[in-house]
């Protein structure tokens, strides 16, 4: 920490509004606040722009946003709905805040950022046997025309997660357009339109020089429109700029940071306050293994930015961390491989699991989960289990009509036979001609997993799955086969050769972070603001504790402190 008084002799730049972190929070912030009038400078450690955000869906879970049917009702029944869910183990003011500000913050977006979303009007909330829980609250980012940020621009945005579009990660695809090109192996006219327009477009853009296709979706959509609104508004970023030091004065006011960009040191003035938005620490191994449970996670599918530091930081000028939580995590179950070029790729299996025909084990065989709940559930089924027998990793097994039909992970639906080689030579994928083969190649008990398929096979003809219930709640619903009789996530594992890879726990976000109020003010032992200094996104203790209400409550929450850090920065005093 560094006492300034005379700011006109010590600073080599200034700005209103500093913000440290280019993901949602980050350039929701600097968006709005320069809309508001301020001069504002985002500083991004990495070469790239959005963190995880760029990686992710981009979806916001927003509850009584103008497209429900009711809103008010819609906000009232949310409440009910975290007060189960979150109870005491998060402050009820910021879970106020959130759905009292989130709506107005998506209107704020659209109406005057001109940054729009598109209504998910089916997608349901991750604990569906919980009152009040809802469906439609998650929004999805509008497709951008990434041309519209010139080349040099357009290159900064993080690339999507390589596994999650085509081409070698190089054409982006919304999740319904997915669902659209998978009928193509059904002869669909539709799925073929859907992929004349797809494909059109991005041949288009690589035989004009762009380095993968402009029509950009998902997170990357909504980093990409966020940065250009940002920079239409004569906001800047930096890149490669590290912070190492926030600045108070005499009276402990947050003024500026001490930055180290381009091979030197860079005092930064902020008139108006400093906020934090730089991801937390799930990219921190060493935090990991300080705040995450036993056995510590090895990977993750955060950003690589995500290290913590702007905790730290903060933390030396009076911040002060939020209680820890059960796990401090929001988790996917993640497969971990090798890619064509060597690269280790951390998949995470999102909806993959709810389709028929597949079980996840444990080092007995035994299943241990509903497979088809919400990736942070099955991850905390997955420790749940391992205080009793091995359950990390897990195994997803199925067979080979199953994996055909459905994929699994990085092995797309309709991969033919002969290409599983790769999979299988790298340990990513294990076969067996019978279950018995299978568990001897992945060290699972041959009696569990016999007895465990034979169980699962009977639920499949009878749709009932007695032990955990799969098939019965509509989160599952939406991920399983609609087509499967007489339950849509429940399928025979039966024709040989059968085949299973492992599942571990990655952390997508942490819950722990700093201590904020209402306003996204970052609080100090007493309980009172830090002046000047705002935190947003994981930088901040979740609003709902280290539970995860619904699809986009880690962008939805970013994008709605954020919005209020840079409201109050522009109505307080420089």
């Amino acid at each position: 920490m560094t006492d300034d008084t005379d700011h006109t002799h010590h600073w080599d730049h200034e700005v209103d509004l500093l913000v440290l972190g280019s993901g949602a929070g980050g350039l929701g912030a600097a968006a709005v606040a320069a809309q508001e009038g301020l001069d504002v400078l985002v500083l991004e450690k990495t070469e790239w722009l959005g963190g995880t955000t760029a990686y992710s869906a981009g979806t916001a879970w927003i509850p009584g946003h103008r497209h429900q049917p009711d809103p008010a009702a819609d906000t009232e029944a949310a409440r009910g709905y975290l007060d189960t869910l979150i109870g005491d183990r998060a402050p009820r003011a910021l879970r106020e805040s959130y759905l009292a500000h989130g709506p107005e913050m998506l209107d704020y977006l659209e109406n005057k950022l001109g940054v729009g979303f598109w209504h998910s009007a089916t997608v349901v909330d991750y604990h569906p046997e919980l009152p009040g829980y809802g469906i439609g609250r998650a929004l999805e980012p509008r497709t951008f025309d990434g041309r519209r940020l010139g080349r040099s621009r357009f290159g900064r945005i993080r690339r999507p997660v390589p596994e999650f579009a085509l081409f070698r990660g190089t054409l982006m695809v919304r999740r319904a357009e997915v669902n659209q090109l998978l009928t193509l192996f059904h002869g669909s006219p539709r799925g073929l339109a859907v992929a004349l327009r797809l494909g059109v477009r991005w041949t288009r853009d690589r035989v004009l020089g762009w380095p993968r296709g402009t029509r950009l979706a998902m997170g990357n959509a909504l980093v990409a429109h966020l940065y250009h609104q940002l920079l239409r508004r004569r906001g800047d970023v930096w890149f490669t700029a590290h912070t190492t030091e926030l600045v108070t004065d005499d009276a402990g006011r947050v003024t500026g940071a001490v930055v180290s960009h381009r091979g030197r040191t860079v005092r930064v003035a902020a008139r108006r306050g400093v906020v934090l938005a730089a991801g937390g620490f799930s990219a921190s191994p060493e935090l990991r293994a300080t705040h995450l449970p036993r056995p510590t996670a090895q990977f993750t599918r955060a950003a690589e930015g995500a290290t913590g530091d702007s905790i730290t930081l903060a933390r030396a000028v009076g911040g002060t961390l939020g209680d820890a939580g059960d796990d401090n995590a929001l988790w996917f179950p993640s497969s971990v491989g090798r890619r064509r070029d060597g690269t280790t790729a951390v998949f995470p299996h999102i909806w993959d699991r709810a389709k028929p025909g597949i079980v996840a084990v444990d080092s007995a065989g035994r299943r241990f989960v509903d497979e088809s709940v919400s990736y942070h559930r099955f991850v905390r089924a997955m420790y749940d289990a391992h205080k009793s027998a091995p359950t990390i990793p897990a195994w997803l097994v199925t067979d080979a009509r199953t994996l055909t039909k459905y994929g699994l992970g990085m092995i797309h639906p309709h991969t033919p036979r002969f290409r599983l080689k790769r999979h299988l030579a790298s340990g990513y994928l294990h076969t067996g001609r019978t279950l018995r083969d299978l568990a001897a190649s992945i060290g699972v008990d041959a009696d569990g997993l016999e007895r465990t398929v034979a169980d699962s096979n009977r639920a499949a003809r009878t749709g009932v799955d007695e032990e955990f219930g799969k098939g019965t709640h509509p989160f599952g619903h939406q991920y399983g086969d609609p087509a499967h009789t007489p339950n849509v996530n429940l399928g025979p594992i039966e024709k040989g050769p059968f085949y299973a890879l492992a599942v571990v726990p990655t952390p997508l976000a942490t819950a722990l972070g700093l201590r904020t109020d209402a306003e996204a003010r970052v609080l100090d032992e007493q309980g009172s603001p830090v002046s000047g200094l705002y935190a947003c996104g994981n930088d901040a203790g979740s609003m709902a504790a280290s539970e995860y209400p619904g699809a986009g409550c880690q962008v939805g929450s970013g994008l709605t402190f954020g919005y209020l850090a840079a409201r109050h920065a522009a109505r307080a005093r420089p």
